[in-house]
């Protein structure tokens, strides 16, 4: 009825709790949040009489709930026994909602444990590797006496899709059933008071039976500890040591480790810093040489590349100059694509990472030390990926389960979050599906003829096939680096245009594309529409784009493919930015045209190059690789001279001819700096970050065809080097 109505009733609430971190339970203290409760919330009458009803609210998501009773303004007959099945019934919704509290509690803290680790799509979520100086231990104990024994990898595809169903559910069993420490352990060592101030994390710390022993300095109590752990690799005993980064008051003792094992490789897999916390120590020099206690270390060789940097030293032990000890030169191979948060966007990098490792470790040396920043988490992914690898290779099959149970016998909480676990599973279903497709360019010739002869009985060649697999990879949305992202933050990713008519708008359709080298070498756009010429523009500026490289005419076959968003000659205004033609230079193939754009609004102008390509047909490909190679060594001396800033490129859509200019960059780059050459991921890796690049076979074989052209008259493009 209404409030008039109610309003003559006494409400009394019988129950009302909420429930924030702890079990609360109070009372509504006035009829005047009675009746607001009574009015405003959805309530079912549960009992009824001429005088009472009793009301029940209950809302389990919020784990909140309400029972009030209302009655007491008419002269009825005695309804004691009304009202003790009220309490009686009220008394029994209170227990049933306890328990219900109580599973949504529990529940709500089974997510947290997961941390936001709970997705095999892998999206960056704050769930990583040990983040705090003190951080929670793995409360985990077996919840299931279920068996996970080893997967044919002929089964991997489909068990990992089966373990994503439900959120991941299966997965976050299959993580939260690995025990915390197979075996009764101690840590007498690590937990001396002499050597706390060693270990990075006060409860990471390494076993007895596992630990690394230092050599002991004479006179120095304690000196035989590091927070560092043997780990067996697949059927190698002590393959690898697992450790934490290194301290300041450690960097001395990290390096006698490496010293006295012989060690000849590490691998790192933390930034020195992350979320503005420190995560390691810099235990080398950037230039020249340093030593550290009694070992020095010089620098030999640093390389940089997209996803990690190899480091190279020459180390030699130091103090007694009668007895001068040999040098031995020692390979870091530090990771930086490993994100803030989560694990990486795909396992294709880390896959080339650990192929690298693998390659470069002599056999002769001593184990791999591998770290991160408690040397657990990120540690213990690389480590199982490289077992599994292996075992893969052996015996077809994978156990992951069972290995990092193994290994946890040998350091606490190795893979520490159910991302991580999911990660290695990535892992090893992208190298089951596509291999590795790397290739020699002293073998490309012959791998050629093979994508050009037929495979089986089937009327499709192998390059076809090849091209197949890439075009059958499905990408979620929320797998893609896109988004709604404005162009002012610090990563534009596939930006999507807003409507027309708006003033000042920040969205243009462009994808940032990794290079070689480095991240987000290259802005793969749309050609310019009338109106989003300001956009792209502003986008140029905003981004201290100084090339522009244009792979389509303005028409083509009748249509208008792109707008001239440059003047002929004078200048042309867009909003704030002003752009002035000041040089136009032919070449065999492609038209060279400087542009000072000038933002009015900063009172500050830059010079722009556009690289206009003239070699791309209406219909087809080039019919060889030449204009583009040479249009290629042309952007990278203009980068070299501009201050490598991104490289705008567009065609008409900013994908087909975009990704094959984008995926041809790449490859001779790396063709030029290590002999090495994989067009299959490296279109892949462009497809991941960017719909459809490289859009036809006749495209993905044309990166083929330039690169072989490319290796053939090497001597000719020395200026490319």
């Amino acid at each position: 009825g209404p409030v008039s109505d109610i309003m003559k009733y006494s409400i009394t609430p019988l129950f009302y709790s909420v429930v924030k971190d702890s079990m609360n339970f109070c009372h509504l203290s006035t009829d005047t949040e009675c009746i607001y409760y009574a009015l405003n919330l959805m309530s079912y009458c549960i009992v009824k009489s001429t005088n009472y009803c009793l009301l029940f609210f209950l809302n389990v998501l919020m784990l909140y709930g309400y029972v009030f009773v209302v009655g007491g303004a008419s002269n009825g007959p005695d309804d004691t026994p009304i009202i003790a099945v009220m309490v009686a019934v009220s008394s029994l919704l209170v227990i049933v909602f306890i328990v219900i509290v109580l599973y949504m509690l529990r529940f709500k803290k089974y997510k947290q444990a997961g941390s936001h680790s709970n997705s095999f799509r892998l999206q960056n979520g704050r769930a990583d590797d040990t983040e705090l100086q003190s951080m929670p231990l793995l409360a985990r104990s077996p919840s299931t006496n279920r068996k996970y024994p080893p997967l044919p990898v002929d089964k991997l595809e489909e068990e990992i899709n089966r373990r994503m169903a439900d959120d991941n559910k299966l997965f976050r069993e299959e993580f939260n059933a690995l025990p915390v420490c197979p075996i009764q352990a101690s840590c007498d060592a690590a937990s001396k008071e002499e050597n706390k101030e060693k270990n990075r994390y006060v409860n990471i710390l390494p076993y007895d039976h596992s630990r690394v022993h230092l050599a002991p300095l004479e006179g120095v109590p304690d000196s035989d500890f590091i927070n560092a752990s043997y780990i067996n690799g697949y059927q190698e005993k002590n393959k690898f040591i697992a450790a934490q980064g290194p301290k300041e008051e450690t960097v001395n003792d990290f390096w006698r480790m490496i010293w006295e094992q012989n060690t000849a490789t590490i691998v790192m897999v933390t930034n020195l810093k992350e979320r503005k916390e420190c995560k390691c120590a810099q235990y080398w020099p950037d230039q020249g040489c340093w030593t550290y206690g009694n070992i020095r270390v010089s620098v030999e060789d640093v390389m940089v590349l997209v996803d990690y940097t190899i480091r190279k030293f020459c180390i030699q032990q130091v103090g007694d100059m009668s007895n001068k000890k040999p040098q031995r030169l020692v390979t870091q191979f530090h990771f930086t694509s490993w994100p803030d948060f989560g694990v990486p966007f795909t396992p294709i990098g880390m896959l080339k990472f650990l192929k690298k490792v693998k390659t470069c470790n002599p056999q002769y040396a001593g184990p791999i030390v591998v770290h991160c920043s408690a040397g657990v988490g990120r540690t213990g992914t690389f480590i199982v990926i490289d077992a599994m690898l292996d075992m893969m290779a052996t015996e077809r099959k994978v156990d992951v389960f069972g290995f990092v149970t193994r290994i946890r016998a040998q350091r606490c909480q190795m893979v520490q979050t159910d991302m991580q676990y999911v990660f290695i599973y990535q892992a090893l279903l992208e190298h089951y599906l596509y291999g590795d497709t790397e290739l020699e360019v002293t073998s490309l010739e012959t791998h050629l003829q093979k994508l050009y002869s037929k495979v089986g009985s089937t009327n499709c060649s192998g390059l076809e096939a090849e091209f197949r697999k890439l075009t059958s990879i499905k990408i979620q949305n929320d797998k893609m680096r896109t988004g709604n992202l404005p162009a002012n933050m610090k990563r534009i990713v596939v930006i999507i245009p807003v409507k027309r008519g708006e003033e000042n708008t920040d969205y243009v359709n462009a994808s940032f594309i990794d290079g070689y080298r480095q991240k987000d070498s290259y802005i793969a756009s749309q050609g310019p529409l009338q109106h989003t010429i300001e956009d792209f523009w502003r986008m140029i500026w905003e981004w201290k784009s100084c090339s522009v490289v244009m792979l389509t005419e303005l028409e083509e076959r009748g249509q208008e493919k792109c707008v001239q968003y440059w003047p002929s000659d004078g200048s042309l205004s867009c909003g704030d930015i002003t752009i002035e033609l000041k040089k136009e230079e032919e070449n065999e193939s492609y038209t060279v045209r400087d542009l000072l754009v000038t933002n009015i609004r900063e009172n500050k102008s830059r010079l722009v190059r556009q690289f206009h390509f003239h070699g791309w047909p209406e219909v087809g490909i080039p019919a060889d690789g030449k204009g583009m190679i040479n249009l290629i060594a042309a952007v990278q001396k203009q980068q070299q001279q501009s201050g490598n800033h991104p490289i705008t490129v567009h065609c008409s859509a900013g994908a087909g001819r975009t990704g094959t200019f984008c995926a041809l960059s790449t490859v001779l780059e790396r063709v030029k700096a290590e002999g090495i050459l994989d067009v299959f991921q490296t279109v892949k890796s462009l497809r991941l970050q960017r719909p459809h690049m490289v859009q036809t076979l006749e495209q993905y074989e044309f990166c083929y065809k330039v690169v072989q052209e490319y290796i053939d008259a090497f001597s000719d493009y020395a200026n490319f080097k």
